[in-house]
C-alpha cells in the first residue's frame, strides 16, 4: 500500500494542470486548475503521481471539486481520477464526479453525477451516443463539499464507491484498455472546476 498526504507538489507530474497547495474547508490539500490552453474534455489534465504504477487493486481519496467563478454554464465541477495512464499519456481509464448534478432539480442531469471514460477513444459524448447511460450513473453530491472516492479496479472491471457505501454506484465491466493494463494515477480535473485533493490511498 502506498499512501500520499498530497499536501506538498513535490512527487507530481502536471499536465495541462497548475498544481498548488491551500486549505479548502479548514483541510491543507493539493489544489487544481486548468492551464489556459488544456485541451478538453476528457484529456489529459491531471497531475501524475510519480513512481506509481498500477494495474489492479483499489483508489482511495477524498476530493472536493466546484466551479471557478466565471466558468462557462455546462461546468459541473468535474473532478477524478485518471488510471492505467500509459507513459507517454497516450491512453488511460477516468472516473469523475458532477458536484453539480448531483442534487439538480433536472432528473436526467442527476442521472449523470458520476462518469466512466476512456482515454483517447471513448470520452462521454461517444459513450452517451453508443450506450446511453451505462457509464453514468446518479450518486448524492455536494458541490466544494469533501467526499470519499474508492475505485476498485480488477481486470476489465471497475466499480466505484463514493461516501463509504457498501455498493458501488457506477460498475464499468469493459474497460476499454483490456484488463492488462497498467500505467500510472493521475488526479483529474476537467472545464471550469477548481478542484481539491487529499490522502490518497493505492493498493495492489
Amino acid at each position: 500500500m502506498a499512501e500520499f498526504s498530497l499536501d506538498t507538489i513535490d512527487g507530481l507530474s502536471p499536465n495541462d494542470v497548475v498544481p498548488s497547495v491551500a486549505e479548502h474547508d479548514g483541510l491543507k490539500a493539493l489544489r487544481l486548475v486548468l492551464t489556459d490552453d488544456a485541451e478538453t474534455p476528457d484529456c489529459p489534465t491531471f497531475a501524475r503521481i510519480d513512481g506509481v504504477s498500477f494495474g489492479n487493486g483499489t483508489i482511495e481519496l477524498e476530493v472536493a471539486g466546484d466551479t471557478l467563478a466565471g466558468a462557462q454554464p455546462a461546468a459541473r465541477g468535474f473532478i477524478g481520477v485518471a488510471f492505467r495512464i500509459a507513459d507517454d499519456l497516450s491512453a488511460f481509464e477516468g472516473i469523475y464526479l458532477r458536484p453539480k448534478n448531483g442534487r439538480a432539480d433536472n432528473q436526467l442531469r442527476r442521472n449523470r453525477s458520476c462518469q466512466y471514460f476512456s482515454y483517447p477513444d471513448y470520452k462521454f459524448d461517444h459513450l452517451r451516443e453508443t450506450a446511453a447511460g451505462e457509464y453514468e450513473s446518479y450518486v448524492d453530491l455536494v458541490p466544494g463539499a469533501w467526499t470519499k472516492m474508492r475505485i476498485e479496479v480488477a481486470g476489465e472491471t471497475a466499480k466505484l464507491f463514493v461516501h463509504d457505501a457498501e455498493q458501488p454506484c457506477l460498475v464499468v465491466g469493459d474497460l476499454k484498455h483490456g484488463p492488462d493494463a497498467v500505467g500510472g494515477i493521475g488526479l483529474y480535473i476537467d472545464n471550469g472546476t477548481e478542484g481539491f485533493f487529499r490522502n490518497l490511498r493505492v493498493t495492489e
